[in-house]
């Protein structure tokens, strides 16, 4: 993984030089430059946390997710009661279901699209939750509810 990011970042670093000779020669955007490059660093950053994550047991699911709230802290929020209510707050939407744990894996009783079983994997960052079918992976923090229903 260490050798990845270096040739990454060495990677990035010959094509800003090659790009800021060309725009200057060929009066090419700094924007477009700037989106390439962070396009890049994103798809490093993936890489760097899908290597990293550790897939959680269906025991490690229920001990870490009881009482808690799993988070992007900006735009959606989805809170595990104890007795197995879920309330998904999202874009400022709520949807009340159920959760439960089955073969190690979260599955969230929800209206589609947002409901189905998902593996659950512990990140340097935080959660990362993968569908077993189609849609899209969630990644957040686990905390403490900011609310008490």
């Amino acid at each position: 993984m260490q050798n990845r990011v270096s040739n990454l970042h060495q990677i990035l670093q010959e094509m800003i030089d090659r790009a800021e000779a060309s725009r200057l020669s060929r009066g090419i955007g700094a924007a477009a430059l700037t989106a390439v490059l962070l396009s890049f660093v994103t798809i490093g950053a993936g890489w760097a946390a899908a290597e990293k994550s550790k897939r959680l047991s269906g025991s490690q699911i229920r001990a870490k997710f009881i009482g808690m709230q799993l988070t992007d802290e900006v735009h959606w929020r989805e809170v595990y009661e104890r007795d197995g209510t879920l309330r998904s707050y999202s874009m400022g939407r709520k949807q009340i279901g159920k959760w439960r744990v089955e073969k190690d894996e979260l599955c969230l009783d929800l209206p589609e699209p947002d409901g189905g079983c998902f593996e659950v994997a512990s990140t340097a960052t935080g959660f990362m939750l993968t569908p077993k079918g189609a849609g899209l992976t969630l990644e957040g923090l686990l905390q403490p509810p900011s609310d008490r229903k």
